[in-house]
């Protein structure tokens, strides 16, 4: 069996109830999104999905916030001719409990691509990168990231194959896509990385 790491520990505020997303071999799923602010203020809204009997389960005695932990989510879907990375997040375990917001993400896997290596106008590094982190059943999900300082300039040396490890959070960002019906907002997801490491021991 593949070694893999994939995984996010989750603390926020419920933004509605779930509903139905989908059913698969007679199991059903349900989709919420949960609301973690970060320490600066701003808020990532992000998207999970969740069994049906975990809900069912669910004690909401035990506080206002919802813990959540699993693993982060890929799935391709067709639109319109265009394909979309679909990103969120696959729920193990769902508690009611109050506490301070948490966005823990840990993430094992090699690149897809190349890294994207940038520098902003104010001259702070950026690097972009797709990990395809495996999972069970020979499948893998593709997960964007994007690191920063020191971080970046390392990792963006590094290429296709090249095995990487990921601490960070996930994170919701805004964005306006145009297209031929007018400009349409979206909003995209990814691994901000606090620190990364090059694995050689693989």
């Amino acid at each position: 069996m593949e070694h893999t790491t994939n995984i996010i520990t989750l603390r926020g505020e419920l933004a509605a109830l779930p509903e139905f997303s989908h059913e698969n071999h007679g199991r059903k799923f349900f989709r919420f999104t949960l609301n973690v602010p970060r320490l600066s203020g701003a808020v990532d809204s992000l998207p999970v999905v969740v069994e049906e009997h975990l809900l069912n389960e669910l004690d909401l005695s035990g506080g206002e916030m919802l813990a959540v932990t699993g693993q982060i989510r890929s799935h391709n879907i067709r639109t319109d001719g265009n394909r979309r990375l679909l990103i969120f997040v696959f729920a193990a375990t769902l508690t009611a409990e109050d506490g301070a917001p948490v966005n823990d993400v840990m993430l094992e896997g090699p690149l897809c691509r190349e890294p994207t290596y940038r520098r902003t106008p104010l001259g702070r590094e950026i690097c972009d990168v797709m990990l395809a982190v495996p999972r069970a059943f020979r499948r893998a999900d593709y997960l964007p990231c994007i690191l920063w300082g020191r971080t970046a300039q390392e990792v963006s040396a590094c290429h296709t194959r090249d095995r990487i490890r990921i601490c960070g959070r996930l994170q919701s960002r805004s964005y306006t896509k145009l297209t031929e019906d007018g400009p349409i907002e979206r909003v995209a997801y990814e691994v901000s990385a606090l620190n990364a490491e090059v694995l050689t021991d693989y």
